[in-house]
């Protein structure tokens, strides 16, 4: 089994989709385009309990200055 079997099936199954399109079920698409429409805002009140709003503690030096010798 070379090459040109598994080029052949590649084939094959481009065909059928570019030619046999499946049917699309076009009111779930609706449904579910219509309900993306959150916002990150909602995202964010969704993780707020595990942002550290205190970076006073966490301040990493600035890796592009050169420390004092």
């Amino acid at each position: 089994m070379g090459r040109g079997r598994a080029k052949a099936k590649q084939t094959k199954v481009a065909r059928e989709l570019k030619y046999h399109s499946p049917n699309t079920d076009l009111t779930a698409l609706q449904r579910e385009l219509a309900g993306a429409g959150k916002s990150n805002h909602d995202f964010d009140d969704d993780y707020k309990e595990y942002v550290d709003d205190d970076d006073e503690d966490h301040e990493d030096p600035d890796p592009w200055v050169r420390p004092a010798r």
